[in-house]
């Protein structure tokens, strides 16, 4: 394994653990997935690109597309939950009270 692989694998990891630790507010939830996705959209354009097939290249361009429809749905959360809660508090979200 490269250190370019390793370097994909523990921001991966380390977004992964932000989100699984850091949860108390949504803008933190929300920028650890978007840094999962930003890791997982470079090692799949370096794997395009390490791979020469011109099939694959568009798999990033893809990935990036759904990427900022995630962006635009969590800021749309954002908004609502705040107007509506008053705050962006993970722990005041609660599915069973809408």
């Amino acid at each position: 394994m490269s250190s370019l692989h390793l370097s994909f694998y523990s921001a991966f990891t380390l977004s992964c653990l932000g989100l699984a630790f850091h949860r108390t507010h949504l803008v933190s939830a929300l920028l650890c997935l978007e840094s999962m996705m930003l890791s997982v959209y470079i090692a799949l354009s370096s794997w395009s690109l390490e791979n020469q097939a011109p099939s694959f290249a568009l798999i990033p361009i893809l990935m990036l597309t759904f990427s900022a429809c995630e962006a635009a749905t969590g800021l749309a959360m954002l908004v609502a939950s705040t107007r509506t809660h008053g705050s962006d508090h993970l722990q005041n979200l609660n599915l069973l009270q809408c």
